[in-house]
Protein backbone atom coordinates (compact mmCIF):
# COMPACT_ATOMS: atom_id res chain seq x y z
CA UNK A 1 0.00 0.00 0.00
CA UNK A 2 1.64 3.25 -1.21
CA UNK A 3 1.16 6.83 -2.03
CA UNK A 4 -0.17 7.71 -5.37
CA UNK A 5 0.20 10.87 -6.66
CA UNK A 6 -1.55 12.22 -9.67
CA UNK A 7 0.57 14.11 -12.17
CA UNK A 8 -2.45 14.59 -14.80
CA UNK A 9 -2.25 18.21 -13.84
CA UNK A 10 1.54 18.68 -13.29
CA UNK A 11 1.98 17.17 -17.40
CA UNK A 12 -0.53 18.86 -18.57
CA UNK A 13 1.03 22.06 -17.48
CA UNK A 14 4.01 21.01 -18.80
CA UNK A 15 2.43 20.28 -21.84
CA UNK A 16 1.41 23.85 -22.18
CA UNK A 17 4.35 25.26 -21.55
CA UNK A 18 5.92 23.10 -24.36
CA UNK A 19 3.58 24.30 -26.67
CA UNK A 20 3.76 28.27 -25.51
CA UNK A 21 7.63 27.91 -26.03
CA UNK A 22 7.42 26.34 -29.27
CA UNK A 23 5.12 29.23 -30.35
CA UNK A 24 7.49 31.82 -28.73
CA UNK A 25 10.43 30.45 -31.15
CA UNK A 26 8.62 30.62 -34.15
CA UNK A 27 7.29 34.22 -33.35
CA UNK A 28 11.35 35.15 -32.88
CA UNK A 29 12.28 33.18 -36.31
CA UNK A 30 9.01 35.72 -37.53
CA UNK A 31 10.80 38.46 -36.30
CA UNK A 32 14.35 38.01 -36.45
CA UNK A 33 13.97 36.75 -40.28
CA UNK A 34 11.72 39.96 -41.12
CA UNK A 35 14.74 42.78 -39.40
CA UNK A 36 16.92 41.18 -41.67
CA UNK A 37 15.01 42.05 -44.61
CA UNK A 38 14.39 45.62 -43.19
CA UNK A 39 18.03 45.73 -42.41
CA UNK A 40 18.65 44.51 -46.34
CA UNK A 41 15.95 47.24 -47.60
CA UNK A 42 17.94 49.56 -46.99
CA UNK A 43 21.03 48.66 -48.82
CA UNK A 44 21.12 45.67 -50.69
CA UNK A 45 24.83 45.33 -50.06
CA UNK A 46 25.32 46.11 -45.83
CA UNK A 47 28.05 47.58 -44.94
CA UNK A 48 30.08 46.29 -41.46
CA UNK A 49 27.65 48.26 -39.41
CA UNK A 50 25.00 46.20 -41.80
CA UNK A 51 26.69 42.65 -41.59
CA UNK A 52 26.68 42.71 -37.62
CA UNK A 53 23.16 43.52 -37.21
CA UNK A 54 22.07 40.91 -39.77
CA UNK A 55 24.76 38.64 -38.12
CA UNK A 56 23.07 39.41 -34.84
CA UNK A 57 19.16 38.29 -36.52
CA UNK A 58 21.04 35.06 -37.55
CA UNK A 59 22.19 34.45 -34.66
CA UNK A 60 18.78 34.71 -32.83
CA UNK A 61 17.35 32.25 -35.76
CA UNK A 62 19.76 29.85 -34.95
CA UNK A 63 18.83 30.25 -31.26
CA UNK A 64 15.07 29.82 -32.03
CA UNK A 65 15.66 27.06 -34.35
CA UNK A 66 17.86 25.21 -31.44
CA UNK A 67 14.87 26.06 -29.02
CA UNK A 68 12.69 24.29 -31.08
CA UNK A 69 15.03 21.62 -31.55
CA UNK A 70 15.63 21.07 -27.64
CA UNK A 71 12.21 21.20 -26.77
CA UNK A 72 11.33 18.35 -29.71
CA UNK A 73 14.80 16.61 -28.69
CA UNK A 74 14.58 13.44 -25.84
CA UNK A 75 14.85 14.59 -22.38
CA UNK A 76 18.22 14.70 -21.44
CA UNK A 77 19.90 16.58 -24.20
CA UNK A 78 21.58 19.35 -22.52
CA UNK A 79 23.94 19.85 -26.08
CA UNK A 80 20.78 21.52 -27.67
CA UNK A 81 19.56 23.30 -24.09
CA UNK A 82 23.03 24.54 -23.96
CA UNK A 83 23.24 26.07 -27.39
CA UNK A 84 20.07 27.44 -27.06
CA UNK A 85 20.73 29.34 -23.82
CA UNK A 86 23.75 30.88 -24.32
CA UNK A 87 22.78 32.13 -27.89
CA UNK A 88 19.48 33.79 -26.17
CA UNK A 89 21.54 35.27 -23.81
CA UNK A 90 23.28 36.99 -25.76
CA UNK A 91 20.88 37.49 -28.44
CA UNK A 92 18.92 39.28 -25.76
CA UNK A 93 21.57 41.69 -24.55
CA UNK A 94 22.41 42.59 -27.97
CA UNK A 95 18.71 43.22 -29.57
CA UNK A 96 18.16 45.44 -26.38
CA UNK A 97 21.34 47.53 -27.03
CA UNK A 98 20.41 48.02 -30.91
CA UNK A 99 17.13 48.67 -30.41
CA UNK A 100 18.27 51.71 -27.44
CA UNK A 101 20.27 52.96 -30.15
CA UNK A 102 17.62 52.70 -33.20
CA UNK A 103 15.18 54.93 -31.12
CA UNK A 104 17.84 57.45 -29.53
CA UNK A 105 19.78 58.01 -32.48
CA UNK A 106 17.96 56.70 -35.91
CA UNK A 107 20.13 59.33 -38.52
CA UNK A 108 23.79 58.00 -36.48
CA UNK A 109 22.23 54.34 -37.16
CA UNK A 110 21.29 55.13 -40.47
CA UNK A 111 24.68 57.13 -41.39
CA UNK A 112 26.53 53.65 -40.47
CA UNK A 113 24.41 51.32 -42.29
CA UNK A 114 25.35 53.76 -45.84
CA UNK A 115 21.71 53.65 -46.86
CA UNK A 116 20.85 54.39 -50.16
CA UNK A 117 17.17 55.01 -48.55
CA UNK A 118 15.98 59.01 -48.24
CA UNK A 119 17.00 59.94 -45.25
CA UNK A 120 13.21 60.13 -43.79
CA UNK A 121 12.22 56.98 -45.46
CA UNK A 122 15.15 55.12 -43.25
CA UNK A 123 13.96 56.47 -40.10
CA UNK A 124 10.84 54.67 -40.70
CA UNK A 125 12.46 51.61 -41.41
CA UNK A 126 14.91 51.84 -39.19
CA UNK A 127 12.52 52.43 -36.30
CA UNK A 128 10.43 49.30 -37.79
CA UNK A 129 13.17 46.96 -37.45
CA UNK A 130 13.89 49.07 -34.06
CA UNK A 131 10.01 47.98 -32.77
CA UNK A 132 11.00 44.27 -33.57
CA UNK A 133 13.97 44.36 -31.77
CA UNK A 134 11.96 45.05 -28.60
CA UNK A 135 9.73 42.81 -29.77
CA UNK A 136 12.94 40.10 -29.89
CA UNK A 137 14.17 40.97 -26.68
CA UNK A 138 11.02 40.32 -24.48
CA UNK A 139 10.44 37.37 -26.24
CA UNK A 140 14.13 36.15 -25.64
CA UNK A 141 13.62 36.70 -21.74
CA UNK A 142 10.05 34.50 -22.15
CA UNK A 143 12.03 31.54 -24.20
CA UNK A 144 14.79 31.86 -21.35
CA UNK A 145 11.52 31.34 -18.82
CA UNK A 146 10.14 29.04 -20.54
CA UNK A 147 13.35 27.30 -21.06
CA UNK A 148 13.85 26.82 -17.62
CA UNK A 149 10.49 25.44 -16.77
CA UNK A 150 10.84 22.76 -19.10
CA UNK A 151 14.18 21.81 -18.14
CA UNK A 152 13.21 21.90 -14.44
CA UNK A 153 10.02 19.90 -15.13
CA UNK A 154 12.13 16.94 -17.03
CA UNK A 155 14.62 17.11 -14.08
CA UNK A 156 11.52 16.52 -11.51
CA UNK A 157 9.89 13.76 -14.12
CA UNK A 158 13.43 12.05 -14.27
CA UNK A 159 14.07 12.13 -10.76
CA UNK A 160 10.32 11.19 -9.66
CA UNK A 161 10.28 8.31 -12.13
CA UNK A 162 14.16 6.86 -10.11
CA UNK A 163 13.05 7.89 -6.85
CA UNK A 164 10.01 5.37 -7.60
CA UNK A 165 12.31 2.47 -9.19
CA UNK A 166 14.61 2.70 -6.01
CA UNK A 167 11.70 2.76 -3.66
CA UNK A 168 10.24 -0.61 -5.65
CA UNK A 169 14.07 -2.17 -5.62
CA UNK A 170 14.06 -1.43 -1.95
CA UNK A 171 10.64 -3.14 -1.02
CA UNK A 172 11.44 -5.98 -3.05
CA UNK A 173 14.88 -6.54 -1.10
CA UNK A 174 12.87 -6.46 1.91
CA UNK A 175 10.29 -8.96 1.27
CA UNK A 176 13.80 -11.01 0.18
CA UNK A 177 15.01 -10.47 3.64
CA UNK A 178 11.98 -12.53 5.32
CA UNK A 179 12.94 -15.74 3.28
CA UNK A 180 16.77 -15.78 5.38
CA UNK A 181 17.68 -17.33 8.50
CA UNK A 182 16.68 -15.81 11.83
CA UNK A 183 20.12 -13.70 12.46
CA UNK A 184 19.44 -11.91 9.06
CA UNK A 185 15.72 -10.99 9.40
CA UNK A 186 15.05 -7.74 9.55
Amino acid sequence: MGLSIDNSSSHESHHHTHKVFVLCNYLLLGAASSCIFLTLSLRLIPSLCGFFLILLHIITIGGAISGCAAANAARGATKWYGAHMVATVLTAIFQGSVSVLIFTRPADFLGNLKSYVREEDGVVILKLAGGLCILIFFLEWVVLTLAFFLKYYAYVERDGANSHATRSAKVQNDEDLKYLPYPFQV
